[in-house]
């Protein structure tokens, strides 16, 4: 709690849900008592007008009734008020109030009371005017030196300014160059209006040049009319500010001259009736509302000025005096004398907090209580400090972002995958070329236990997989409560994808005591999708441009055990091989030896090897998980097919440097098209018509142009998407021939995931290429770094789209190399010959120093050459067993 915060010395809350601004607030004797006591008058913006006169008891209390004098219902919005005096044949205070399209004078009287409720007030309507144009606000004066009388002027929203002279209307002038209303106040001592335009300059026009300016209800007529009817509105004088005002104030006490306030949005200006600047003050904070008052210094003005941060500061000219603390934030502030009390700051919030306050400070009484002395356990203490290190180490042994699930958790996400597919499939809008495209049902189950408040589901599945409906909106969940959706995943795009699996994001928000709105949660899980998704069987093909070997420490099953869904139990030539067809045409072709414990997986595309390879992976563990057989392990023997893996990266770099050229094509014909366009336009708006030569026929070509450009950059961004799914699948090849062939632990997986697998999708901004040689480069710097000459390496803080793939393919082969001679991979940063560093934007090229030996993989007939390129394999035509026995022999 602030100590400097302002005093309360009367307070109230007007109405419900009603709301105030700028200028509906005025502190004035409206009643004409004479007592000097000022009253407070509020506007609202749903029509109420309210006169307070505040006594209270004691500093602090709330309003009593009799503090109410008035309270009356106008029916329509009150923009403004203000006090002075607008009747004719008296000098007595009236009140005016600004509505949108009236402005009404009233006269506010009281009548002493003969019983216990008080005196009574009513307002008496004087005069009123009906306005032709929106107002936005008013200011009053002695125009043009009057005496005894006040004069009205409003600006309306589209920049008229509207004089009456009290009962009459007198004439109104249009602001040149005006495009928006600002603050308008009148200077008596110039007699000049003061705005600040939208220009965001504070201009000042004196009422003689309005009075003799042309009238603005002789719009219609003729610029010669103009010319010989009046006078053109000048400005006397312009000062440009550069920020948009929120108020402008003219004082003028009798020790200080005569200054004109304006309040930027992050300035506070102090100008001469000429403009010239006498000071201004630049705010660290977002000023509401401010006023200047009469300062006990003399030479010096006092101003008031309340901010968006509940505060309220007091400058003497700039210096700040004295900075207070407010309940609310204000948007107008006076000063008052009530109840022979001088100098009240009476201050008004946006929704109707009305508070009377006075500067001092709250001093806290609170004195803590004396501890009693007592003797210290140290036996107990040490305890608690062990238990409570024990705590912390628990806490400090995992590393992850999210905190670990409950045992019983709040609300439970469950996936149920349908074992067949859909007798009629759900497929919507499908790009496979295939007669038909299967879906599969997926069944989705939220149990909560808890009230669940806006609860969302979403499903996602990686494309070209769709789903026929991705998002679930429910009522409110309460406790002990289930929701159950159906959906259909099927292949949209026609390309494999390179992950069979999905996930399941439920967001919802948990209601507390103190946050009823909620908290907000998420649970998730994730299901995976069957083969026959995205394939069927078939035929198995004899000859492959791709082979992969697979080896096992169990003699080999039987297809018939681990593929019931795709082997017929009436065919036995199928128990040792078996052909998968895509449903985008490839196939793929799994054979089991006879007599020795491996597989063998061939197809005539690198990619189509990944999601079958992963599948027989997943199913032999499952099965020999049955049998409680703990020590099944696949392992790999042959050279990583690195070549082919690199086609496939030639590939997709390509496609991307090939949209960079559509899109600077279509840049340079966009310039052209609009540069045609201006000159047709210039030529159709010519008064004496010219010949158009060619230039329409320039701007059909053209646009012919455009259109082409722009359906072969839709057919790039295409097959550029088919490109990455492609590169993805034989990512996650290689990611898992690494893997098997180093036999890398789960931690280091997930690291090479990360490395080969950092974007979920790829864009112009930041591709694949250039994030993976940036990783990679990071790894041989650090973990895989073969001396400190390579941990010193300096790394370029940019990611940029490379100019070829060369460095990236020397990168990945010097990554394998590394593996082969033990390398291990690691994030730890405890070992010594390792450096702590940051993951990096660029790379700079790795010396091969030693790397110009050649390299042989341990259980590989494949040699890594210079800059290890790895020897293609030989495509082998037989479906012989025991030749692929044979040939995958060291």
């Amino acid at each position: 709690m602030s100590l400097f915060k302002a005093r309360d010395w009367w307070s109230t809350i007007l109405g419900e849900k009603e709301e105030f601004d700028q200028g509906c607030m005025c502190v004035a004797d409206v009643d004409n008592s004479g007592s000097g006591q000022d009253k407070i008058i509020v506007g609202s913006y749903m029509g109420y007008l309210r006169i307070f006169n505040p006594h209270p008891v004691k500093p602090g209390d709330g309003v009593q009734p009799q503090d109410l004098l008035l309270e009356v219902q106008l029916r329509e919005p009150i923009l403004q008020v203000e006090v002075g005096k607008f009747v004719s044949g008296t000098e007595g205070l009236h009140l005016a109030v600004l509505h949108c399209r009236k402005l009404c004078v009233y006269a506010v009287s009281g009548t002493l009371g003969n019983v216990e409720h008080g005196n009574q007030y009513q307002i008496k309507l004087m005069y009123e005017h009906n306005l032709q144009r929106m107002a936005c606000n008013m200011t009053y004066g002695p125009f043009g030196g009057v005496k005894g009388r006040d004069l009205i002027c409003i600006q309306s929203m589209d920049g008229m300014l509207m004089l009456f002279e009290q009962e009459s209307y007198a004439f109104g002038r249009f602001l040149p160059g005006f495009l928006l209303p600002g603050p308008l106040t009148y200077s008596s001592r110039t007699d000049s209006f003061i705005t600040v335009s939208s220009c965001r300059q504070v201009e000042s026009y004196k009422y003689q040049v309005l009075a003799f300016a042309t009238d603005a209800d002789e719009r219609q007529e003729t610029e010669q009319q103009k010319l010989s009817s009046g006078k053109r509105l000048a400005v006397d004088w312009v000062l440009n500010i550069g920020e948009q005002a929120l108020d402008i104030c003219v004082v003028s006490f009798n020790q200080a001259v005569s200054s004109v306030f304006v309040l930027g949005e992050r300035n506070f200006f102090c100008l001469k009736d000429n403009g010239q600047i006498r000071f201004m003050k630049k705010l660290d904070y977002s000023p509401s509302c401010f006023i200047p008052y009469c300062s006990v210094k003399e030479g010096t003005i006092n101003t008031l000025i309340g901010n968006h941060s509940k505060m309220l500061n007091v400058y003497q000219d700039v210096t700040l005096k004295w900075a207070t603390q407010l309940p609310h934030i204000p948007v107008s502030v006076k000063v008052a004398n009530l109840q022979d009390l001088k100098g009240v700051i009476v201050t008004l919030s946006d929704n109707g907090h009305l508070q009377c306050s006075y500067l001092g400070t709250d001093p806290s009484l609170f004195q803590a209580p004396r501890v009693d002395s007592r003797e210290i356990n140290y036996e107990e203490f040490d305890a608690e400090m062990k238990e409570l290190q024990k705590i912390i180490k628990e806490a400090t042994k995992t590393q992850d972002i999210l905190p670990k699930s409950d045992k019983h958790r709040d609300l439970i996400v469950t996936a149920e995958v349908s074992p067949d597919l859909d007798a009629e499939s759900q497929a919507i809008d499908s790009e496979v070329k295939a007669e038909t495209v299967p879906s599969v049902t997926v069944k989705i189950t939220i149990q909560s236990r808890v009230t669940a408040q806006k609860p969302n589901l979403a499903v996602c599945v990686q494309a070209p997989l769709a789903v026929t409906c991705d998002q679930f909106v429910f009522d409110d969940l309460e406790p002990d409560s289930s929701e159950t959706v159906v959906l259909s995943v099927f292949l949209k795009g026609n390309c494999s994808p390179s992950e069979l699996e999905g996930n399941c994001v439920f967001s919802y928000n948990t209601p507390t005591e103190l946050n009823p709105e909620g908290i907000p949660k998420v649970a998730q899980c994730n299901f995976r999708l069957p083969l026959q998704l995205i394939c069927f069987p078939a035929q198995p093909s004899k000859a492959a441009n791709h082979k992969l070997t697979i080896d096992t420490n169990k003699p080999p099953i039987s297809f018939l055990t681990i593929f019931p869904d795709f082997v017929d139990p009436c065919e036995d030539g199928q128990a040792n091989v078996l052909g998968f067809q895509f449903l985008t045409g490839s196939k793929t072709t799994v054979l089991a030896s006879k007599t020795s414990q491996r597989y063998r997986i061939q197809s005539d595309q690198l990619e189509d090897l990944w999601l079958i390879t992963k599948e027989l992976t997943l199913r032999l563990e499952e099965h020999f998980k049955k049998q409680n057989c703990k020590d099944f392990a696949c392992t790999f023997s042959g050279s990583i097919p690195l070549q082919e893996y690199f086609e496939l990266i030639d590939q997709h770099f390509e496609l991307r440097l090939n949209a960079e050229k559509f899109q600077e094509l279509l840049s340079e014909r966009a310039v052209q098209f609009r540069a045609i366009e201006r000159r047709l336009l210039t030529r159709f708006k010519d008064k004496t018509p010219a010949p158009l030569q060619h230039l329409d026929t320039l701007l059909e070509g053209t646009f012919r142009e455009v259109i082409a450009l722009a359906d072969a950059a839709e057919e790039n961004q295409a097959n550029m998407f088919q490109a990455f799914t492609k590169l993805k699948s034989a990512t996650h090849l290689v990611i898992m021939l690494i893997s098997l062939w180093q036999k890398l632990s789960t931690d280091q997986v997930a690291i090479l995931e990360a490395t080969f697998l950092p974007l979920a999708e790829d864009t112009q901004e930041l591709g694949w290429e250039e994030t993976v040689d940036a990783a990679i480069s990071y790894l041989l710097r650090t973990c895989l770094s073969k001396s400190s000459k390579e941990q010193a390496l300096t790394l370029s803080s940019q990611l940029c789209m490379p100019k070829d793939t060369s460095r990236l393919k020397k990168n990945i082969t010097l990554f394998c190399d590394r593996l082969a001679k033990g390398g291990r991979l690691s994030l730890s940063t405890d070992s010594a010959t390792q450096a702590a560093a940051v993951m990096p934007g660029g790379c700079t090229t790795i010396p091969e120093s030693d790397l110009e030996e050649r390299t042989v993989i341990p259980g590989s007939t494949a040699m890594f050459p210079n800059h290890g390129q790895t020897a293609k394999q030989k495509s082998k035509t037989g479906l012989s067993e025991d030749a692929a026995e044979e040939e995958e022999k060291p």
